[in-house]
């Protein structure tokens, strides 16, 4: 079964743009038929990007996969690793090699007709629980507009997080702070005037007065500040007894962000812009993760997110895979989720309904706070190429 061909695909998504302004699939393809479907995650580092996305894609495959075994997903996978990175990856040559080693995987479990958790070892669990951004789920505007009424109006934040547990929800996360797109300034990471401070506490005590015990709550701040604000900021909203604080200073530096964990009772997350077990195992080495969030997108896929979740396992940390982006990582993640120990909880756009359920052909399954697992052959889901083809950017 060889390797025959690849297709990309740039999307741009309708409003309110849960999971980003535009996504970024391929569709790999075998000798006998057989497709395989994987995603790119890269935040926003791609923007306006589309066509070198594109070349990249179709490059890749031409150099390294055309013509090679199907089957051979690790072996691939290291091929990519070596050629693309010179063994020092980067955050764009991990993204295209995890969308491949995602379509890999997806490609396999068709051909043995199984789900991918069944071939990583099995299930620990069908439920998988999930968390969601509180936006106020009665707005259909822009993301990043609807995204300031975390910093604008906490009364506003504290009644949409209450609806999001009324409809099931344990697990809430917003960032607090404000927070500006790349190619912006100022340049990250800077200090906090009192003024955030003060409307961050506001804003996270409003959450806890509303969903009381009911829900965890998750702080983001995506590297955005110092390690001396990280710390004062944690001192703050240590009271309100949140999950985690993640990213509180950028994850370059492992040493910085573990003094962070040693100086806070909250628990520190990270792992959305890492990629492969060694950068986990840098951030893990450095005391500075208790909770792990590799993103399938990016990480290096599912075969480094198998990787990154049995080293964890060894230094007694949890995982919870990062989702910002398409239908496509959330499988993914679904998948690793259900066959490792140590899961504990998933991120989710929102009900991974809504436009998700405009690309998929078999949409996903949210019910009482959990995502379900697919019991269809490898990832459990296909894409609609009529519905690409309408949303290409």
């Amino acid at each position: 079964m060889k390797l025959v061909k690849v297709t990309p695909y740039c999307i741009a998504t309708p409003p309110p743009n849960r999971g980003g302004y535009l996504w970024y699939f391929l569709k790999l393809e075998t000798d006998n038929g057989l497709v395989g479907w994987g995603e790119c995650a890269v935040l926003f580092s791609m923007y306006g990007m589309e066509s070198t996305f594109k070349s990249l894609v179709q490059d890749t495959f031409n150099r390294y996969l055309q013509g090679r075994e199907a089957l051979n997903r690790e072996v691939l996978s290291k091929v990519m690793y070596e050629g693309l990175t010179a063994q020092n990856p980067g955050f764009f040559s991990a993204g295209i090699i995890s969308a491949f080693d995602m379509a890999l995987w997806d490609i396999a479990g068709k051909h043995f007709e199984a789900p991918i958790c069944d071939l990583l070892g099995g299930r620990f669990r069908d439920r998988i629980r999930s968390y969601t951004y509180i936006h106020n789920i009665d707005s259909n505007g822009d993301v990043l507009e609807s995204g300031k009424e975390w910093v604008s109006n906490p009364t506003l934040v504290g009644e949409s997080a209450r609806k999001l547990v009324d409809e099931g929800f344990t697990g809430l996360k917003l960032d607090p702070i404000p927070y500006l797109p790349c190619g912006s300034t100022p340049i990250y990471p800077t200090e906090l005037t009192m003024e955030v401070y003060d409307n961050a506490e506001r804003t996270i005590e409003a959450i806890r007065n509303s969903v009381g015990v009911d829900a965890d709550i998750l702080i983001g701040t995506h590297g955005q500040i110092t390690p001396s604000s990280a710390r004062r900021l944690a001192k703050r909203l240590e009271k309100y007894d949140p999950l985690w604080l993640e990213e509180p200073c950028p994850p370059e530096n492992a040493e910085m962000m573990g003094r962070i964990a040693e100086s806070t009772t909250i628990p520190i997350a990270t792992g959305e812009r890492l990629a492969f077990v060694h950068d986990f195992q840098k951030i893990f080495s450095a005391g500075a993760c208790h909770f792990a969030q590799p993103d399938m997108g990016s990480c290096g896929g599912i075969t480094a997110g198998k990787q990154i979740a049995s080293l964890a396992e060894a230094h007694y940390i949890l995982m919870a895979p990062h989702v910002w982006g398409g239908p496509l990582i959330t499988a993914a993640a679904l998948q690793l989720d259900a066959a490792i120990p140590n899961f504990l909880i998933q991120e989710s756009i929102y009900k991974s309904g809504g436009f998700f359920d405009e690309l998929l052909v078999e949409p996903l399954e949210w019910d009482a706070g959990d995502l379900l697992l697919p019991d269809r052959p490898g990832l459990g889901v296909n894409l609609n190429e009529d519905t690409l083809e309408k949303y290409k950017a």
